[in-house]
C-alpha cells in the first residue's frame, strides 16, 4: 500500500488508526499527519496552488477564496477525485456572533467542496467525516466547523446532514447575475472592495439580475459542550419545496 510519491504513511493500530503520515518527517521522529483514510478513499493536504486550480476549473462558483488556509485533495487510489477548502468566514473576526466566545483559531469554515461525478455516491459526506477527523489533529484548536449550502445547488444541504452537522436556520443572501457570472452583493455595497470583481459588477450593474437566495447554515461541533454558546439554536433539517 503506497502513497503518491512511493512511501507507505498509512497508520498502524491505536490512536493513530486512519491517519496517513510524513515519511520523512517519521524520519525525523515527528509524527505529522498529513492526511486520513486509506489507499481505497483518503484526504490529503495538498498544496494551495493545487487545490485552487482545481476550484477554478470544477467549482460551481469558479472562484476560489483567498482567505483558506487547510486545502485537502479526496483521492481514491492514485486518482484525485475532489478538493476540500476550510478557513475563515466572510468575515474573520464573526465567528462570536455564532458561538459565543470562539476565537478566530477556534472554528473553521468550508469555503470550497467539489468532488467529481465520477465519485461514488456518499463520496462528499465521507470526505466530510474523513476531512473532520484530519482537522481533530492537524488543527487542535478547532471547536466547530461551518458550512452554508446555496440554494443553487438544489440539495439543502443533505451531505451535511448525512455527514453529522446540524441545522442552525437559514437566511436570504443577495446576488447579482451578470454575464453568467454570480456576484456577492457586499462588491455592490461595500466601498472598500475596490479589486476587479468589485469594479466588474459596479460598471455592469444595470445589466445584472439581482437574486435573492436562501443560504443554510449547518455547524459541526467537534464535542458536544462546545455547543452550549451556540447563538442559533439548532433546527429540524430543511426540506425541498418540490413543486406538484
Amino acid at each position: 500500500m503506497e502513497s503518491l510519491n512511493g512511501q507507505t504513511p498509512f497508520g498502524v493500530a491505536g490512536d493513530d488508526v486512519g491517519y496517513l503520515f510524513d515519511p520523512f518527517a517519521d524520519l525525523l521522529n515527528q509524527r505529522e499527519a498529513i492526511g486520513f483514510g486509506n489507499q481505497a478513499f483518503r484526504v490529503v493536504i495538498i498544496d494551495r496552488l493545487l487545490a485552487n486550480e482545481i476550484i477554478r476549473a470544477n467549482h460551481y462558483s469558479k472562484r476560489v477564496y483567498s482567505a483558506s488556509t487547510l486545502h485537502l485533495g479526496v483521492y481514491i487510489d492514485a486518482n484525485m477525485v475532489g478538493v476540500l477548502q476550510y478557513g475563515f468566514a466572510m468575515n474573520p473576526a464573526s465567528a462570536d456572533s455564532v458561538v459565543a466566545g470562539t476565537a478566530m483559531s477556534e472554528y473553521l469554515e468550508l469555503n470550497r467542496m467539489w468532488l467529481s461525478d465520477a465519485a461514488p455516491r456518499n463520496s462528499e459526506s465521507r470526505a466530510l467525516a474523513f476531512s473532520i477527523r484530519l482537522i481533530r489533529r492537524v488543527r487542535p484548536t478547532v471547536k466547530w466547523i461551518q458550512s452554508f449550502a446555496d440554494e443553487r445547488c438544489g440539495l439543502f444541504g443533505t451531505v451535511y446532514q448525512a455527514a453529522g452537522f446540524s441545522y442552525h436556520g437559514e437566511h436570504i443572501g443577495i446576488f447579482w447575475e451578470l454575464d453568467g457570472d454570480f456576484y456577492h452583493n457586499s462588491l455592490v455595497t461595500n466601498g472598500k472592495s475596490g479589486g476587479p470583481r468589485a469594479m466588474a459588477i459596479r460598471a455592469g450593474l444595470d445589466r445584472a439580475t439581482r437574486h435573492k437566495l436562501r443560504q443554510f447554515r449547518y455547524l459541526r461541533f467537534l464535542k458536544p459542550r462546545f455547543a452550549k454558546g451556540c447563538r442559533y439554536p439548532a433546527l429540524p433539517f430543511p426540506k425541498p419545496d418540490y413543486a406538484p
